[in-house]
């Protein structure tokens, strides 16, 4: 199948829109939000009214309703405004609100959900922990029940829209040792015990807000469950298919937008009196460039279209985000190498993918997490 064919009149519709949006409202200001580590809150807001924040989210609530192509469309048009962070934030309600539509009280659905589409609040997943990293089976925050409350202690760390957020989707352990004692607790910002810690500091996404979460006895109504107590393993692995997908488009279109920049410039700098796309061997790299990315975006494709054809695509999901960011690992890498000195200068477009790409083969499961359940799916 060609691109075409997976991508249908309404979906190049949306892409129109979503570049729309990034020329006017993002790509003459991206330099300087980078610079000042954030963007403005309102963006959110205005890219609500361009109907971006809905996309694939539940028609009755105030989205698209559920188009996966649509989503991919979206982010590899948001994507070429060159900030992973900014991508990052503004999509982190893509982990964080699905659970909360899916398993979520008919009352909570009614309330967060089209509050946050709408741009007016923030959503966040918050699952990692300061001594867990991708080991979510065995996080210790924990959540006791106490009549018609549960008490929350613990602590998050890595959290993405985690200074900004109104709305926390929280792992938290309310059973036994092990996936079977994990619940998903929904945590309201100003809920007394729960604090923001320290907007972190990263390599790459500086557009993007990072923090760690801290619950001293914070006592969250027990109708903020969301779906079954001790059920919530199941809630953040199926959540993880659509995030895995979502991570892989973006290292393709990280990887393609690296080699775009790298064909323009080596038709524009010249060396020993002649352009740089004169010499074989930046001809031949560039070749290898495009064939990686063209092949890691087509496989990518079509695990995406298991997923909207509604297949079980744990093993292929898993597979494509691997191949798409070692994909995007090597093109960023050879973008800064074809820009030389260039590339390793602060404001670089390919010296900004380069650093904002290598949390991509962590995020979401790691490279070597990912390898693990692609084994186990072998019958390893």
């Amino acid at each position: 199948m060609s691109a075409q064919e997976y991508f249908n009149e309404t979906h190049q519709m949306v892409r129109e829109t979503v570049r729309k949006f990034v020329e006017r409202e993002i790509l003459p200001h991206v330099d300087d939000w980078e610079e000042a580590g954030e963007f403005p809150r309102d963006l959110y807001t205005r890219a609500a009214e361009a109907g971006i924040l809905g996309i694939n989210a539940p028609e009755a609530l105030g989205g698209t309703g559920e188009d996966v192509f649509m989503k991919v469309a979206a982010c590899e048009e948001l994507v070429r405004c060159s900030s992973g962070g900014l991508c990052a934030s503004l999509g982190s309600l893509d982990i964080g609100l699905p659970p909360v539509w899916k398993w979520g009280s008919e009352a909570m659905k009614q309330k967060v959900v089209p509050e946050v589409l709408s741009g007016e609040k923030i959503s966040a997943l918050a699952i990692t922990e300061p001594n867990g990293g991708s080991d979510v089976a065995n996080l210790r925050t924990r959540a006791v029940r106490d009549d018609d409350h549960y008490v929350v202690n613990g602590a998050k760390t890595f959290i993405t829209s985690g200074v900004r957020a109104d709305y926390y989707t929280v792992a938290v352990r309310t059973g036994d040792k092990g996936y079977g004692g994990i619940s998903l607790l929904l945590i309201e910002k100003g809920t007394p015990g729960f604090t923001v810690g320290r907007k972190l500091k990263k390599m790459g996404w500086w557009a993007s807000d990072t923090a760690e979460l801290f619950f001293e006895d914070c006592r969250v109504p027990a109708e903020n469950l969301i779906g079954p107590e001790n059920g919530g393993f199941y809630c953040i692995m199926s959540n993880f298919q659509m995030e895995r997908l979502i991570l892989a488009v973006t290292a393709n279109s990280t990887a393609q937008l690296a080699l775009d920049e790298a064909l323009k410039y080596v038709k524009e700098r010249e060396a020993f009196g002649r352009p740089l796309a004169g010499f074989q061997v930046t001809r031949h790299k560039l070749a290898e460039m495009a064939t990686d990315v063209k092949a890691s975006t087509e496989f990518t494709y079509r695990v995406a279209a298991k997923i909207a054809a509604g297949e079980n695509c744990v093993l292929d999901v898993s597979m494509a985000k691997n191949v798409a960011t070692r994909c995007a690992d090597r093109v960023t890498y050879d973008a800064v190498q074809l820009f030389g000195g260039s590339g390793y200068m602060r404001g670089t477009v390919v010296e900004r993918l380069f650093r904002d790409n290598r949390i991509l083969s962590i995020g979401g499961g790691t490279h070597e997490i990912m390898n693990e359940v692609i084994a186990k799916q072998m019958g390893l």
